[in-house]
């Protein structure tokens, strides 16, 4: 699995949000966090839409978030701009069928690696990653 630099770039905003702790216009965010402009905006509509972040319009509008820090994991970033995480076929889709699936010895492998991968995504918060160094 590759993270895309469309989470790259939604987790620098995310951060850059929770140092700036104002509201933050989106030319500012992608100045500083050095983003391309139009990019950062599309990842910031999909990240409102999920409810992790709103905007205020208006000459002093800009984004902010909508919880706090603490309560917005890296999981929750990662699922909205990359959508499930899955490292092979067998996990990821609902209605696959692999002929292999009973004596596959594998997929104790990828399963666990899965889990072990929701587990860490899903107990950082913004909140650590700011205060960590």
């Amino acid at each position: 699995m590759k993270v895309s630099i469309r989470s790259q770039y939604g987790l620098q905003a995310m951060m850059y949000l929770v140092k700036s702790a104002k509201i933050s216009p989106l030319t500012i965010i992608a100045e500083k966090e050095n983003i391309p402009f139009d990019y950062l905006g599309k990842i910031m509509i999909k990240l409102k839409k999920a409810g992790l972040i709103k905007a205020k319009r208006g000459s002093r509008g800009g984004y902010f978030l909508a919880k706090s820090s603490k309560k917005i994991k890296i999981g929750d970033i990662i699922k909205v701009l990359e959508g499930e995480i899955s490292l092979v076929r067998c996990l990821s889709e609902r209605n696959y069928y692999c002929p292999r699936q009973k004596i596959c010895k594998t997929r104790k492998i990828w399963k666990k690696l899965k889990d072990s991968l929701d587990f860490t995504l899903n107990s950082i918060t913004l909140a650590d990653l700011v205060k960590k160094k």
